[in-house]
């Protein structure tokens, strides 16, 4: 697999260096991606690189994967208008692990291949690196001049914010130059490849290593990612995607791809799946044929889903969109974990019960209008039921005089009912 004509087809390259594809076809090339350990999860802005990673392991190279540890203690300023806050060494052990974890959903750093995955830390190679040191050895290679000139730097100092740019901030470029050259001397490593924000970091490392070692060095970086509308990817109303289920449920995370645009699924799937051309040129097809079945956004959020969660997480999401869009069954809705029911059911009104009323049973009429106010009245709930419209554990209910019992309950705890097609309420039993 030719890595550069992969990336291509696939949209996914926005600038690359004279030579880079000359020396990726010529031996198996080591190459890394730097990856900001500010949380202990990874967050969905995260994949591009993360998938550049695998694209180029899949191509026969090896990936290293930088956690910056060190540099996570600074502050990247590209394209940013604010210095954030910095982070201590236990917090960033524990942010590295959890990286890890996530990252080997994606690389091989297991197997004896010669193209194995390795992770490293930039801290490792810092903390004991003094300033001084620092200064002789790196700075003196790279002028003022040349760190001015680069589009992050300018664009921070001609800024409105009025606080300029800390010299914390500035010397970033350097520092990241400095990985790039700490990883060409320990691992051979020849390209770095990021974010098209990254470009002027990264040219400063490859300037950096022609100075200092006489070396060839190369640098690719893929556009950012934006929706079709122009507005940015990646966040939704309560914030970031994240991979950690902690943060983002797997029925939430299914449901986000789910839900991109048609134009968006067609650029998506290329990035954030090693679906072939053909593939995902079949699907396009047949999204264009029959929109409405989403045959892309489907695939997209299939592969990602399994990827990062796994297969039953998946099935279960499929399974919890079809209970409050498709047709499902009571048999569907009691194969839900508890989890998985509250994500699919968040938001809808909620009526908490107590067990003993429904330790003798209950009527339905009774239980859905005065032990929880689904329906004003009983005359509008019979009404409704005659009209085969109200459902309990997606059975349709047959009599207002049905006598609802603790066998209702889903998990020993839930009750769903439902009135029309899309109004749901959860009853919680206590």
């Amino acid at each position: 697999m030719n890595f550069v004509e992969e990336l291509k087809w696939r949209g996914m390259i926005h600038e690359i260096m004279p030579g880079t594809e000359e020396q990726l076809q010529k031996e198996l090339t080591s190459g890394y991606v730097g990856i900001d350990p500010t949380a202990d999860s990874l967050h969905i802005g995260h994949l591009v690189g993360v998938m550049i990673l695998k694209h180029f392991q899949r191509a026969g190279h090896r990936p290293l994967a930088l956690i910056g540890g060190a540099t996570g203690m600074i502050g990247d300023p590209s394209m940013k208008s604010q210095e954030r806050n910095l982070l201590d060494e236990e917090t960033l052990r524990r942010n590295q692990e959890g990286i890890k974890k996530q990252l080997a959903k994606f690389l091989d750093f297991e197997s004896d291949a010669p193209n194995k995955a390795v992770l490293v830390n930039n801290y490792d190679w810092m903390k004991d690196y003094s300033f001084l040191n620092f200064i002789r050895d790196i700075g003196k290679h790279i002028t003022v001049n040349y760190m001015m000139a680069k589009d992050s730097v300018k664009k921070r100092l001609n800024g409105e914010s009025s606080e300029g740019m800390s010299f914390t901030e500035f010397s970033y470029q350097l520092l990241q130059g400095y990985d790039y050259l700490h990883l060409y001397n320990e691992y051979g490593c020849r390209i770095q490849m990021g974010g098209s924000d990254q470009w002027g970091n990264i040219t400063t490392g490859t300037e950096l290593i022609r100075r200092k070692t006489g070396g060839e060095a190369f640098a690719l970086v893929c556009p950012l990612i934006t929706k079709a509308d122009g507005t940015k990817f990646g966040k939704t109303e309560s914030g970031n995607v994240w991979l950690d289920r902690r943060y983002t449920s797997p029925y939430k995370f299914y449901q986000f791809w789910l839900n991109v645009s048609d134009a968006d699924a067609e650029r998506y799937i290329k990035i954030f799946t090693s679906l072939s051309k053909e593939e995902i040129e079949a699907l396009a097809t047949a999204q264009k044929e029959a929109a409405h079945l989403r045959p892309l956004q489907k695939k997209l959020a299939e592969e990602l889903t399994v990827m990062v969660h796994s297969k039953e997480d998946y099935d279960q999401a499929v399974k919890a969109s079809a209970i409050l869009f498709g047709n499902s069954t009571a048999d569907d809705l009691k194969t839900l974990d508890e989890e998985t029911l509250l994500q699919v059911f968040e938001g809808v009104p909620q009526y908490e019960i107590s067990k003993a009323d429904l330790a003798d049973g209950i009527h339905a009429s009774e239980l859905l209008t005065q032990t929880a106010a689904v329906f004003p009245s009983k005359g509008e709930m019979k009404k409704l039921v005659q009209s085969g419209g109200v459902m309990i554990n997606k059975n349709k209910l047959e009599s207002a005089e049905e006598s609802i019992d603790l066998s209702y309950l889903i998990g020993g705890k839930y009750i769903l009912a439902q009135k029309g097609k899309k109004n749901y309420f959860l009853l919680i039993a206590k």
